[in-house]
């Protein structure tokens, strides 16, 4: 069963979560149910994915044990040998669910959400080498918060200090009325967006392009707005989804959209799209690779050294989508398109090029939203065949 793609998967929700509400107006912890809940959906979510689900027992346990073994060793000891192993111990099976299919049809390693569940496992291990995490967590919470259900297949990314903290606070009946009315809200968000909006573009305006376009060039370039705000809309729904129900489970799962189309340059699109994905590259890809550069000082050059980042966070973010060739060249361009705005934020802060008004802000978003679109063009793979 697909998470959130059918009426029959919320009502089943609904159903399974009643006691949960039940119990938080009524100002009672209900995480031991909750962990409960997540255990009967995951079997719902994977009931017709045998070697999914299969894979996804062994991909958790080979998680837990990395993580508990490093946060132990870590106590003891700081070898920056073993967090590289530790690291690259992590990420294999990830990285082998996406070059098996190149190699074999039946990808055994691979099932609905493995790269979520990855970037949680990594990033404790990284946080634990940073001193972030420095004790030992205990088995039903760690897996709780690998295996959280609302987010499971397609994020919010979550951080463990933050989800912990959420498992740890109180809640009175009064709050907890407002965390239900804010997670319904976000729900019936949801379905605006994915099953309104999102449907409706995808099945009335892109399915009949060949009605309303008069030329090639007018199909590609309604091909590419449209598929633009299709994505949003029906991502952002899924998003709408996954935080709404964490939030009546009483997690307040981090935001992934904010309002991207109205971004006024390449960097501020980044800190509003997809953010739990951009912040987590950000985080354990950009910033780790900056600071070791700088640290060996291998590049003086600060901003040759912020532009090399950049090319790796994003050439990274395009293999993980996928090996095809639009995905990299997806990354690519996304790469070209922050060091370029790089070089010129710092030529305009030296010359005033760009003034600062309303005319130049409502242009650089329209700039902005063309060349963001052009990107999702490349992405789904109708430039590149």
């Amino acid at each position: 069963m697909t998470p959130y793609g059918s009426f029959t998967f919320f009502f089943i929700i609904a159903i399974l979560l009643t006691p949960t509400v039940v119990l938080g107006l009524k100002g009672k912890r209900f995480n031991a149910y909750n962990m409960f809940v997540t255990i009967i959906a995951l079997a719902l979510i994977f009931s017709t994915k045998l070697n999914g689900a299969i894979a996804l027992v062994v991909f958790t346990i080979w998680q837990v044990l990395l993580i508990k073994s490093y946060i132990s060793y870590r106590k003891k000891s700081n070898s920056g040998i073993v967090f590289v192993v530790a690291v690259l111990a992590s990420i294999l099976p990830l990285t082998l669910s996406k070059f098996l299919p190149y190699f074999t049809h039946i990808n055994w390693i691979g099932f609905l959400g493995i790269s979520y569940l990855t970037f949680k496992g990594t990033q404790l291990i990284i946080e634990t080498r940073d001193g972030l995490i420095k004790k030992q967590m205990s088995i039903a919470n760690l897996l709780y918060f690998i295996l959280f259900f609302p987010t499971i297949s397609s994020g919010p990314i979550d951080r463990y200090r933050r989800f912990e903290k959420d498992l740890s606070l109180v809640l009175t009946g009064d709050q907890y009325k407002l965390l239900l009315y804010d997670g319904i809200n976000k729900i019936f968000r949801g379905f605006l967006y994915k099953f309104i909006i999102g449907y409706s573009i995808n099945h009335y305006f892109i399915a009949n392009l060949r009605f309303i376009a008069t030329s090639d060039f007018q199909n590609h370039l309604y091909y590419m707005y449209g598929y633009s705000l299709y994505l949003f809309f029906d991502f952002a729904g899924y998003s709408a989804f996954a935080i709404g129900v964490s939030y009546i489970m009483g997690i307040k799962s981090p935001e992934n959209f904010n309002k991207p189309f109205i971004s006024r340059n390449i960097k501020d699109f980044w800190n509003r799209w997809h953010l739990s994905l951009s912040v987590w590259f950000r985080d354990y890809v950009y910033m780790r690779f900056v600071f070791w550069m700088t640290k060996k000082k291998w590049i003086k050059n600060r901003n040759v050294v912020s532009n090399l980042g950049y090319i790796l966070l994003f050439l990274l973010m395009g293999v993980w989508h996928g090996l095809e060739v639009q995905y990299i060249a997806y990354g690519i361009y996304h790469a070209i398109l922050m060091v370029v705005y790089n070089s010129f934020e710092r030529f305009n802060k030296k010359h005033k090029w760009w003034p600062q008004n309303k005319f130049t802000h409502v242009a650089a978003v329209i700039i902005t939203f063309h060349f963001v679109c052009f990107g999702f063009y490349i992405f789904a793979g109708h430039l590149i065949k």
